[in-house]
């Protein structure tokens, strides 16, 4: 699931261009979890540079009876419920780190929940957010890229309006990510 043939330019590339893109919909949709009052003086979310020491190979183990993993709400909003999927060993600065990926019934991507030693300094005080998309269904021992570059901020970061899930204890990382979104 790795991709042997990374091309550090592309991905910057492409990683810009999303960014671009995200700032776009934050800056004019409807949806968007900036307030309508505030998005005139928006210019767009403020992220680490893109820093390819933070995607890495995790190794993958799956877990065949997923579990029902219930986690709190920001605001308090309801519980959301998810089934523990896969936990992703990897190693990153120097320390081996593990994360639970879940997912809902019907889902595709895998929703990865974590705090890190920068939530509530540098990022958003509840936590970040990942998603991770497989090209095909994994199987123990399976590798996939875990690209913290990719970490955002959940909408309730923007607005109390909205819920959502904090990341439950097991993926609470002892190491500093400095990738992604940083705090809004």
């Amino acid at each position: 699931m790795t991709d042997d043939a990374f091309d550090a330019d592309a991905w910057r590339r492409e990683l810009t261009a999303q960014r671009e893109e995200k700032d776009e919909f934050f800056a004019e949709h409807r949806q968007s979890p900036i307030p309508p009052e505030e998005r005139d003086e928006f210019d767009g979310l403020d992220y680490f540079d893109p820093d390819p020491e933070y995607r890495v190979a995790a190794d993958v183990t799956v877990h065949d009876d997923p579990e029902g993993v219930t986690m709190d709400s920001t605001g308090g909003g309801p519980e959301v419920r998810y089934l523990r999927e896969a936990t992703l060993s990897f190693e990153i600065r120097g320390t081996e780190q593990t994360l639970s990926a879940y997912r809902q019934e019907g889902d595709e991507a895998y929703f990865v929940p974590f705090r890190d030693k920068t939530t509530g300094q540098q990022t958003y005080r509840q936590g970040r957010y990942m998603e991770l998309h497989a090209d095909r269904e994994l199987s123990d021992g399976d590798e996939i890229v875990v690209d913290f570059n990719l970490a955002y901020s959940p909408f309730c970061a923007f607005s109390e309006t909205f819920a959502c899930p904090l990341p439950p204890e097991e993926n609470w990382l002892d190491v500093v990510i400095e990738a992604g979104e940083r705090a809004p």
